[in-house]
């Protein structure tokens, strides 16, 4: 069986002969992995069965800094999510910046419409992608989309959390034309992604803390899920076999029924301080795969090496009983994980 029939039959929930496995390192940690192999490329390294297609770089050379009055000095455009405008001052710690709101004090829907929107969807940023995706499966790796933060989350990067919650719960004109307008980047960006071929479309807005929701499921039913349906109804409509990977960080139990009813077919990150993988397996695996699992709170940062490969065996024999599962921690590796526990994830996963 080859890398790309073993993880594809995995996501869609059959009986795999071995279990994948995926990771991001933060900065601390690609420095160790930069000093032990001098290089980068970890996932060539370490033989990830996957891989993530990219744009081609935007031509546009916009200045977001005009939307702000003043910046603090080191401001500059997020390292993870640059070409929105939402600016990171600075952080207290690590990598980690400060989030700044480029439509803070935008009064009308008319100055959303105006904005500098990024250019995702001209056809100079999508050329190569088809060459891309044919060279991954060529190397027989799987192909995946990112998409996440796919609406919700920037558009309160975009506005600030604060505000934008109000004036959703208000319908507010200026909540209204930022959804839809993220709403029809997101919908030709992810018709474009299932044309070109990719196996896997990463979607996902963190809409929960670990307790419980963080808007009522009745609100995200109301403004959220009919989006999100309408953005996988045009990836099937291009291509029915590309699969639907959401991602949400915390406990939505409570709508996992309706993320399956709109097409949703691999849950991440499932995370385990919050909700129980062996729990989610046997309420929902009859229709989810679920990536993720492993915790970056408790089992990487705390656990020795043998309980972090004991932790592996224990969600392989159960989770991914009769396939269904890519492991995975359930967000960035960061500095406060030993490499010792880097290491024994990827040998409990090769050993499986």
């Amino acid at each position: 069986m080859t890398n790309r029939e073993n993880i594809l039959r995995a996501l869609r929930r059959q009986q795999p002969e071995s279990v994948g496995f995926d990771f991001v390192f933060s900065p601390a940690l690609l420095d160790e992995f930069r000093h032990r192999y001098g290089h980068e490329d970890y996932q060539e390294r370490y033989r990830f069965p996957l891989r993530c297609i990219e744009l081609d770089p935007t031509r546009l050379k916009t200045d977001y800094t005009i939307f702000f009055d003043e910046l603090p000095p080191g401001t500059r455009p997020l390292d993870w999510n640059p070409e929105w405008g939402i600016m990171g001052a600075p952080g207290p710690t690590a990598h980690f910046q400060e989030m700044l709101h480029p439509m803070a004090k935008f009064e009308s829907a008319e100055q959303v419409r105006n904005y500098p929107w990024p250019d995702w969807l001209e056809d100079y940023r999508w050329e190569n992608i088809p060459a891309r995706v044919a060279g991954l499966k060529e190397r027989d790796l799987v192909v995946c989309a990112f998409m996440e933060m796919t609406i919700f989350e920037l558009a309160w990067y975009l506005r600030g959390m604060d505000r934008f919650m109000e004036e959703l719960i208000d319908e507010d004109d200026i909540a209204i034309a930022l959804l839809d307008k993220l709403t029809a980047i997101r919908v030709g960006m992810a018709r474009r992604y299932a044309e070109s071929g990719a196996d896997v479309l990463m979607l996902g807005d963190d809409v929960a803390t670990q307790e419980d929701m963080m808007i009522s499921p009745a609100l995200w039913r109301a403004t959220l899920k009919p989006r999100l349906a309408e953005v996988i109804r045009a990836a099937k409509a291009a291509n029915p076999e590309i699969l639907i990977f959401y991602h949400g960080d915390g406990n939505m139990e409570r709508i996992i029924p309706e993320l399956i009813e709109i097409g949703v077919e691999i849950l991440n990150p499932v995370q385990p301080e919050c909700m129980d993988p062996v729990r989610m397996k046997q309420l929902f695996g009859d229709k989810l795969a679920f990536w993720g699992c492993i915790g970056t709170q408790t089992t990487m940062p705390f656990e020795t090496p043998q309980e972090v490969k004991a932790t592996v065996r224990r969600l392989i024999e159960s989770v991914g009983q009769g396939g269904g599962l890519l492991l995975a921690p359930t967000h960035t590796l960061e500095p406060d994980v030993p490499w010792e526990n880097v290491e024994a994830f990827l040998e409990a996963v090769r050993d499986s």
